[in-house]
């Protein structure tokens, strides 16, 4: 019998994720805060559990939910728009004790290339985060959480932007009169590899590590959006370049040049 995974956030990724994991032969535990949701994971082979951390006793279902669990997938993105700037981070120590104590033995935790900020040129997993938002700074306080923990073997994986599955920026992009940082370049994955590389990081036992994880194809924001729009019968947004800037290139290079990663669907 194959390892018991949790997903903790089944939404636009974690599901996919689940019902991909799931039909690998893995059991899986999938949290969902919707009512709604639960007859989906349950058709599709998933153990269903409702865990809303805006709950004052979530920690309650979050226990079942962790129960005889040997791999967690954390998928819960920080919502930073309202509430107690400090919320996030707090419930993710709740989660980190709660897994504790249910003897978790392993974490992947999805986080963001975000957490490197404003810094220009080409960035790596050797390099210094600077995280320049509030949602960025608690990711990488919870990424510190997990990996300075000697009990769990913890794995950090930074996602590009994600795309797919009707997903996309330039939706939100054609939105706007004016779009800023033309010149940058893009950092973006796409669902399929996402997916990818969190079941090669299980199934090669990579543990204490951290991934960056963006589709090697960095043309200018102001070329690939442009672009982006024309193939989709949208009217492209205007772009403004910054000439003393010239962004941020994310490279996955512990997945490409130590693992040997391929990515195969491209943005």
């Amino acid at each position: 019998m194959k390892t018991k995974i949790a997903v903790f956030g089944c939404g636009w990724l974690g599901l996919p994720l689940a019902q991909s994991l799931q039909q690998k032969g893995y059991t899986i535990n999938g949290s969902t805060t919707s009512k709604e949701k639960i007859n989906l994971l349950k058709d599709s082979g998933i153990h269903p559990f409702l865990v809303d951390l805006n709950d004052t006793n979530f920690t309650t279902n979050l226990d079942l939910f962790l129960n005889d669990v040997e791999i967690l997938i954390i998928n819960i993105p920080p919502r930073m728009k309202t509430g107690d700037a400090t919320n996030y981070y707090q419930k993710m120590k709740l989660v980190h004790q709660c897994a504790k104590a249910a003897s978790v033995d392993k974490v992947i935790f999805v986080s963001s290339t975000s957490v490197y900020g404003n810094i220009n040129g080409d960035v790596t997993e050797k390099t210094t985060p600077k995280p320049a938002t509030n949602a960025a700074k608690q990711l990488l306080d919870i990424e510190q959480l997990f990996l300075n923990d000697n009990s769990l073997k913890a794995t950090i994986i930074r996602f590009g932007g994600l795309i797919g599955n009707g997903r996309h920026p330039i939706h939100h992009l054609v939105k706007k009169d004016v779009v800023t940082n033309g010149n940058h370049p893009i950092n973006l994955i796409d669902i399929t590899d996402c997916i990818s590389v969190i079941t090669l990081i299980i199934e090669k036992n990579y543990w204490n590590e951290i991934f960056n994880a963006v589709y090697p194809f960095y043309p200018t924001k102001e070329e690939y959006y442009t672009q982006t729009a024309k193939n989709k019968g949208l009217k492209p947004p205007l772009f403004t370049s910054n000439k003393n800037e010239s962004g941020k290139k994310v490279l996955s290079y512990n997945l490409v040049s130590v693992k040997f990663f391929d990515f195969n669907t491209s943005v």
